[in-house]
């Protein structure tokens, strides 16, 4: 018995000690307590992000950027894996290199615009050799290890945010779930008599009065919506119509400004006599111009949704997930609109007999190391979008609030009030700029480094604009759903990313003058080149792994795996209404029975 005690007590002893490595436990227990749990989930989202960029970028730098610089600091046997000979010799023109004396100025130009000195770095693909490294009775095949840490970071965070989704999920459906008596649970049980510090306190009462408020609201709104009339359901119901018609004008034309921006970036830079070849900051306008139009209207176009969802009167929980949803698809689809762009000039717009892209495959003339480029354009918006954010911070955040604060008696600041920290729109810039990490991970290999960075830094950024220039918010939502709702948008853009990196690796011919896979003819043949170099019974297994002969099967196991596991859903769903139901009958009796004591004894 004593010894289960003292087991207890270590236990106890070593979740204390855990919960104050826990990163950022403290900030974001404060903000739960002055803001309540929706702020909170934005913060909790934010940390999951940045602990997931994080082990990424301990994969890229593990098994791609310290190998290589390794290599390259020792003298070792470098073996080429394929050879250009038969290559035609104008797809080998590619040199960046800054030619004649180089100024501090157009040093800064190259570090926003990633050309020039930094795209012969460790940042972008072009740098890295097609060669083995010999040493010690071991080969380092580096466009091997290239190719499999991009595929396994994209497959990690997949099963990271799948896992965290379910979990997530779970937490949702009993939170909602009022037959559970979560009011109850928070009047009666949601008090912890174990905190005994004042400020601890403190923010436990605030938290929990957030929580009453935000039930108190739902329940409020389900009643206006029972009152209403059919007339008046028919008026919101047009109206709702209209302004999603608005909405589909408006992303239209979003679109439509991102493709010409794109097109026309591209086609002047690629210029060997362009008008702008030498002048820095009209340069820099121009190659900045896609990722300006793109920012503009991810800042422009989400303010009309939140201008235009208050009207629609849905719930404060729905309205957050149909601004986001809305605001998800405008910069995701976004991005893809930029990437069809840049396929359909890598590509020639999918014609292979094109003169600019027939003795290549691609256009070697406008863009000589195709996956370079594309890793320019991801970092170059996510340098933007970190500018971006900074310039509204300082420009706009805080002189508004020094402006409420210094005039409080001005008709128009009263009106326009001291901001609300917006989670749907904050969320939204957290999934856009890791699509982009995502999207780009494949042609800029230490793109994870960098967000890990740049997310570190908006969590201090996002935090002290929270204290120093935000209100805590009218109304209130329910993390618990949306926290569920922020990982499947994440997930949404994981799976977007998805499909250029695939395209990439199994149909696009690679550049033939710069990074890992040039001479091959894709990115993928290098695999199969190196399982043609294993032993007989290694190669003949994963051979097998590949066929039909095993896919099939598996398929067929997977499939009655499946639906087992649906009716072991269905029998647990049964059980637990059943189990439901007799709470309900059990209440009903108390009733009764404090009903029939009530009036024996009057």
């Amino acid at each position: 018995m004593e010894k289960r005690r003292t087991l207890r007590r270590l236990r106890s002893q070593a979740g204390t000690v855990i919960s104050y490595t826990v990163m950022w436990q403290s900030s974001l227990r404060h903000i739960a307590g002055h803001f309540g749990t929706g702020i909170q989930s934005y913060f909790n989202f934010l940390r999951f992000l940045v602990l997931m960029n994080f082990v990424a970028s301990l994969l890229v730098l593990g098994f791609v950027v310290a190998p290589n610089a390794a290599f390259e600091a020792l003298p070792l046997n470098w073996t080429s894996q394929q050879s250009n000979t038969s290559v035609n010799a104008s797809c080998l023109n590619y040199n960046p290199s800054p030619q004649g004396l180089v100024t501090y100025f157009s040093l800064i130009m190259d570090l926003l615009s990633g050309q020039g000195f930094i795209e012969l770095t460790y940042l972008f693909y072009g740098y890295y050799q097609n060669s083995a490294v010999d040493f010690m009775n071991f080969s380092y095949n580096i466009p091997l290890a290239y190719l499999l840490t991009a595929f396994f970071y994209l497959h990690f965070c997949l099963s990271w945010i799948i896992r965290r989704s379910v979990y997530c999920l779970k937490r949702s459906l009993v939170s909602e779930d009022a037959s559970l008596g979560s009011y109850s649970n928070k009047v009666f049980a949601g008090w912890d008599f174990a905190l005994s510090q004042k400020g601890v306190v403190e923010l436990r009462h605030k938290s929990i009065r957030y929580e009453l408020q935000m039930d108190l609201e739902e329940e409020a709104l389900r009643r206006r919506n029972a009152e209403r009339t059919t007339a008046q359901r028919v008026r919101l119901y047009v109206l709702r119509g209209l302004l999603n018609i608005l909405v589909l004008g408006l992303l239209g034309g979003a679109f439509f400004s991102i493709y010409w921006a794109t097109n026309y970036s591209q086609e002047l830079l690629g210029k060997a006599d362009s008008p702008v070849k030498g002048k820095y900051v009209l340069e820099l306008l121009v190659a900045y111009l896609p990722s300006g139009v793109i920012t503009a209207a991810n800042l422009f176009v989400p303010m009309i949704f939140g201008f235009m969802v208050p009207l629609e009167q849905y719930p404060l929980s729905f309205e957050i997930k149909i601004t986001l949803l809305r605001s998800v698809f405008l910069r995701l689809a976004s991005v893809v609109v930029l990437l069809i762009s840049l396929w359909s000039q890598i590509t020639c717009g999918g014609d292979p007999q094109n003169s600019e892209c027939q003795s290549c495959g691609y256009n070697n003339h406008l863009h000589p190391c195709w996956e370079t480029s594309v890793g320019q354009e991801m970092y170059k918006l996510m340098i933007f979008d970190l500018l971006v954010m900074l310039l509204v911070m300082l420009f706009v955040e805080f002189p508004r609030k020094m402006l409420v604060a210094s005039f409080p008696t001005c008709t128009l600041l009263k009106l326009w009030g001291q901001q609300e920290f917006m989670v749907p729109s904050n969320v939204l810039d957290l999934v856009y700029g890791q699509t982009l990490c995502w999207t780009g991970a494949l042609f800029c290999p230490l793109l994870p480094v960098l967000n890990t960075i740049k997310y570190v830094a908006i969590f201090y950024l996002k935090k002290l604009t929270l204290y120093a220039n935000c209100r805590p918010a009218e109304r209130t939502f329910r993390a618990s759903s949306s926290n569920f709702f922020f990982l499947l948008v994440l997930l949404l853009g994981l799976i977007i990313s998805y499909v250029p990196a695939l395209y990439s690796l199994f149909v696009l011919p690679p550049s033939k003058a710069c990074g890992p896979f040039r001479g091959e003819l894709t990115m993928w043949h290098t695999v199969s080149s190196a399982v043609s170099e294993l032993p007989r019974i290694a190669r003949e297994f994963l051979e097998f792994v590949g066929s039909v002969a095993f896919a099939v099967p598996l398929f067929l196991l997977l499939s009655i795996l499946m639906f087992y596991v649906m009716a072991l859903a269905d029998s647990y769903s049964s059980m637990v209404k059943g189990l439901k139901r007799q709470l309900r009958l059990e209440g009903q009796d108390k009733l009764f029975l404090v009903k029939q004591i009530s009036e024996l004894s009057q």
